[in-house]
């Protein structure tokens, strides 16, 4: 059975399963179907039961029970808010177009700073860089995604926000370096290279495609994969670095959505692959 490292926390896998494949059942997906799935990708039973516990606490699985009488989790109307909004970065193909910027200001009573870290935390997992102190920044298509976040965490009355262009005296290009660190960014996409690019070119080397070989190696990818857009925004490639690794980390992704999820969709089983 293949070890589940850090990378791949059972909470973490047990969110991929739902959007790759759970939010298209016809009902909810059955804790034993729950067990099976998460088995092939080396988590055990009572880390499955756990993890669910947990997401259930956080308001994203709603447990339910299925036509035959099995219990169940189903997602919540929140949890599928976030997949959808997270389906336009996880699977975008094409590269981000200039389109302006999102700018977030907030003011936070003092009485109530704690909302201030969560706010701070939350544009950062959304992807904002820092423009100077609290002021906020992001490509202008993030600004639907972040409004349905902040409605969602009730923070929305603590923030505004505003749309332009950059015209200050230092080059987009450099500013752009100031405001994320390419650096780490940088990182993290070699980081997904070295994990499967090596993946995508042992498939592309068979004429086979196992369903169970193909939901396991996929799902593993996606959940490397899918946090990656949120570290990194999308920034217009005429203002990154040459030869910036998220090209090719998208390529090596989208290789392996192409090549292995409607397959995997086939060993999930009870569940329709998506349209």
């Amino acid at each position: 059975m293949i070890n589940v490292s850090d990378q791949h926390a059972p909470r973490s896998l047990i969110v991929t399963l739902y959007g790759a494949y759970g939010r298209f059942a016809t009902g909810p997906v059955p804790v034993a179907e729950l067990i099976r799935l998460l088995a092939a990708v080396g988590v055990d039973a009572p880390s499955v039961r756990s993890s669910v516990s947990r997401l259930k606490r956080r308001g994203l699985l709603v447990p339910a029970r299925t036509a035959q009488g099995a219990a169940g989790y189903e997602l919540s109307p929140d949890a599928r808010q976030l997949l959808d909004d997270g389906d336009r970065r996880i699977y975008a193909t094409a590269p981000p177009e200039d389109e302006g910027w999102v700018l977030v200001v907030f003011s936070v009573p003092e009485s109530e700073r704690q909302k201030r870290h969560v706010l701070r935390s939350r544009l950062a997992g959304l992807g904002f860089g820092t423009a100077a102190p609290g002021v906020w920044i992001a490509p202008a298509r993030l600004h639907d995604e972040t409004r349905h976040t902040l409605q969602r965490l009730r923070l929305d009355t603590y923030v505004d926000f505003f749309r332009g262009d950059h015209l200050g005296f230092a080059p987009t290009a450099e500013a752009v370096a100031r405001w994320w660190d390419l650096a780490a960014i940088a990182k993290q996409h070699e980081a997904f290279l070295d994990r499967h690019a090596p993946v995508l070119h042992d498939w592309e080397k068979r004429d086979d495609t196992p369903p169970e070989e193909a939901y396991r190696d996929y799902l593993l990818a996606l959940d490397s994969w899918r946090h990656l857009p949120y570290t990194d925004p999308g920034l217009p490639s005429a203002l990154l670095p040459r030869d910036w690794p998220g090209t090719r980390s998208s390529a090596v992704f989208q290789g392996l959505h192409e090549r292995l999820r409607d397959a995997g969709a086939t060993f999930v089983g009870l569940l329709s692959a998506p349209e």
